[in-house]
């Protein structure tokens, strides 16, 4: 595996890589977090024969942050994804969107069906995700404007997690360095970034009635505790023709992490299913 900055146009991105002349993958994270959500499984991808990038996304990890909240948005997010897999030179690629990243290559493969030759959402929604408090989000917008990132992540361990489950807890407990792991990557996510999307998780438009336009090989991914995008995982597996919906047990929001065995599974057979079609 290797990281390169790679520019795509108004921003530069970190992206992580392996398998170069493989068949085109491109994993996409959530909010806050980063390519490292993905970069330890990059080089099994390769060895199964996949060119497999992640990026951080811009306002995230080692990626470009502008300062302009109007630099945000799930569209320009989709943008950049399709800068990069021109920088790469892919015509098509499969793509995997996580939480965030899931809404993001939603846009993906509604705007540009063109671009996507099979599709993996995995713990995302088709709309606003269940439980998120809007209350909650105004209070998380008003911190950051006055007090920046820092005192925001100390506030945010305090308050109810929508994304909380056993399965995080305990791997919090378990797994030397997870939490410091996840302390880095919220604290490098740009404060900006974080004010623009907080409002549009809970105001984007229900993308469910288009999902029937979705005409890729397509694979929704959930843990069984994701309380917040269980539903919407059923929801969406339903809508898209073909779907493959597989629920991984004893697992939360991150089931490459707290499940990596069952999670692991699920994907590749997808993949080499895409790979042989």
């Amino acid at each position: 595996m290797r990281v390169i900055p790679v520019d795509v146009g108004p921003v530069t991105l970190s992206v992580a890589a392996a398998g170069d002349g493989g068949r085109p993958l491109l994993l996409v994270h959530g909010f806050g977090g980063a390519k490292e959500d993905f970069t330890e499984f990059l080089d099994d991808l390769a060895a199964l024969g996949w060119h497999a990038v992640a990026p951080d996304l811009r306002g995230h990890g080692a990626s470009d942050k502008p300062d302009d909240e109007a630099s945000y948005s799930f569209e320009i997010f989709r943008d950049d994804l399709l800068a990069l897999a021109d920088h790469l030179g892919w015509n098509r690629c499969v793509v995997l969107g996580h939480s965030m990243g899931g809404m993001v290559v939603q846009h993906l493969v509604l705007d540009h069906p063109e671009r996507v030759a099979a599709l993996v959402l995995m713990d995302t929604s088709h709309a606003s995700p269940d439980g998120i408090d809007p209350e909650v989000v105004a209070l998380a917008v008003a911190v950051l404007r006055e007090h920046g990132t820092e005192v925001f992540h100390q506030l945010s361990k305090e308050l109810a997690d929508p994304l909380a489950s056993p399965a995080h807890e305990r791997l919090l407990r378990e797994r030397p360095g997870y939490e410091a792991f996840c302390d880095t990557k919220a604290l490098a996510a740009s404060g900006a970034m974080r004010i623009a999307m907080f409002p549009r998780f809970l105001d984007q438009p229900d993308r469910l009635a288009r999902l029937p336009e979705v005409d890729v090989p397509t694979l929704v991914i959930v843990g069984d505790q994701d309380d917040a995008f269980r539903a919407h995982a059923d929801r969406m597996a339903a809508a898209i023709n073909g779907a493959r919906l597989a629920v991984v047990a004893d697992a939360g929001h991150s089931p490459q992490f707290e499940q990596t065995a069952a999670w692991w599974a699920a994907l590749t057979s997808f993949l080499e299913g895409v790979a042989h079609a």
